[in-house]
């Protein structure tokens, strides 16, 4: 117990040394339609410790950022608004399958990139039909299970399938099912299971349910803490969040709760993205493929990563975030997730199905 809150006193600090000024969005008529030396970026992230990479980035190549914030969903009907007059060069989303929908749209290009092919893995990353990757992951998250550790115990929850099982009746607390943070997983364990088999395990997570889902990640890890239901799903950033926190109530929270890795001997945790794209209709495309390359670089990918408690991307390249250090390291699930992202239209389908609210 010392041990874990030295670590929780030192993951305070560590988030407190990242802290810089948050930026407001800049309007359309401030973006730069022309010249050299601008980038202009649509991004959905909304994390403070951002901007010291696009100044370290300006700083080294002389590159203005421009940018515009909104969440995916509104980036996405921005883009379809504006059409070719665009003047997005990158793009930046915070789950694959709003990556993949935004690429159905014929909103990207292609980009070939010897660096991020060889930096961001595979299965991080869209298809590559000949002529480079749509977008590129830049950070994940994992998708892991949080218990009660008065109620449960962690071999009750040791895979995402527990879930549905009987022993577990009462105590299944999630968000909505649609969120994209659960179509993802949703439509992750249609391809290890199938279709028929993936809409019996809904069916099943939903007689375990203790009450109907609702609220965020972080409202079903308090109510886990709380006693109102026994085990979750969470991203586990938000539960760095909790044990990064400086006010003593979200840290006792995190410190009442255990957490899984959920299927460690099998095909591994099921991980999501946050990911950046060239915009169709880029106008500095040499600018945004510079900017790709840079936030795939070791530094950046470290820093970019703290910026929300997640884990970089590029490959050999470890979080130095002393939250996640002390939830320890895990066996990350493989499946592509732009083959993952691609059936959650379908997933959504079982969930009305069997009543998923």
């Amino acid at each position: 117990m010392k041990n874990r809150r030295t670590l929780l006193a030192r993951a305070a600090l560590a988030v407190t040394a990242l802290g810089v000024t948050g930026l407001a969005g800049l309007s359309l008529p401030a973006l730069a339609q022309s010249g050299d030396a601008v980038l202009n970026l649509y991004s959905a992230r909304h994390y403070p410790t951002d901007q010291a990479l696009y100044d370290n980035f300006t700083k080294t190549t002389g590159i203005k950022i421009n940018i515009i914030q909104a969440d995916d969903a509104g980036i996405m009907e921005r883009l379809r608004s504006e059409g070719a007059s665009s003047p997005a060069d990158v793009v930046m989303m915070v789950d694959a399958a709003r990556l993949v929908l935004a690429d159905d749209a014929g909103l990207f290009q292609p980009l070939k990139s010897k660096v991020l092919e060889e930096r961001i893995p595979a299965n991080l990353r869209a298809i590559d039909k000949g002529q480079g990757s749509t977008w590129y992951g830049l950070s994940t998250r994992a998708r892991i299970i949080v218990y009660n550790k008065i109620k449960v115990k962690p071999a009750q929850v040791a895979t995402y399938e527990s879930l549905a099982d009987p022993v577990n009746k009462g105590l299944v607390c999630t968000r909505s099912g649609s969120h994209p943070y659960n179509l993802s997983l949703f439509a992750s364990m249609d391809q290890r299971l199938g279709a028929a088999k993936t809409e019996a395990w809904l069916k099943g997570v939903v007689a375990n349910m203790a009450r109907d889902p609702k609220g965020g990640d972080t409202d079903q890890i308090k109510a886990v803490a709380s006693g109102e239901c026994g085990v979750a799903l969470t991203n586990s950033y938000y539960l760095a969040r909790l044990m990064n926190s400086k006010n003593p109530e979200d840290i006792a929270v995190a410190e009442k709760v255990g957490v899984v890795f959920p299927d460690q001997q099998g095909l591994g945790t099921h991980q999501n993205i946050a990911g950046a794209a060239l915009a169709r209709y880029a106008k500095h495309r040499d600018n945004a493929v510079k900017f790709m390359e840079y936030l795939s670089t070791p530094p950046a990918q470290i820093y970019f990563a703290n910026g929300n408690n997640e884990y970089p991307a590029a490959t050999g390249v470890k979080a130095s975030n002393p939250a996640l250090e002390a939830l320890g390291d895990f066996r990350r699930e493989l499946i592509p997730l732009a083959s993952i992202a691609s059936r959650t239209r379908e997933v959504q389908q079982m969930l009305d199905r069997v009543g998923y609210k």
